[in-house]
């Protein structure tokens, strides 16, 4: 629980440096989030789990307020090709979006932390004089629980 409310303060001063305030409904999301930062969650499922809390908030303020965390790259949008935007939280001080390992099975999805694309930047940034914001990287696979139901 402290954990969450480090990352909690870290981000209401995030907010304050880019003038917005942490509202009551902000912050419940927020901590929708933060609670459930492994399972990628649609503004749907935020919006029931945050309903869940007896909160009274709308689904238009769920939307408006993700989009917001997500300018302030407080917030990643994914996308896992099945049609729905989901929301991860960005890593404190990262300077790139962590990649993912996605099962084509379960649907699990496991998170890596590691850049693994450093080498390749500097190849792309060198050789196509492109200057490179961020980048994205899904591995799409069998994931080790999967494999073992299938030996």
């Amino acid at each position: 629980m402290e954990q969450t409310a480090v990352a909690l303060q870290k981000i209401k001063e995030q907010l304050h440096v880019a003038n917005y305030k942490l509202t009551p409904q902000r912050e419940a999301i927020l901590l929708v989030l933060l609670e459930n930062e492994k399972d990628h969650l649609s503004a749907e499922e935020i919006y029931m789990l945050v309903k869940l809390q007896n909160f009274d908030i709308g689904l238009a303020t769920v939307y408006r307020t993700l989009e917001m965390l997500t300018e302030l790259r407080i917030l990643d949008k994914v996308n896992f090709n099945d049609g729905m935007a989901r929301y991860d939280m960005r890593k404190d001080g990262a300077k790139h979006f962590h990649h993912h390992l996605l099962c084509v099975e379960c649907g699990g999805i496991d998170e890596i932390e590691e850049d693994l694309l450093m080498e390749a930047e500097t190849i792309v940034e060198r050789d196509y004089a492109f200057k490179i914001m961020d980048h994205r990287l899904t591995f799409h696979g069998i994931c080790h629980t999967c494999q073992m139901r299938h030996s």
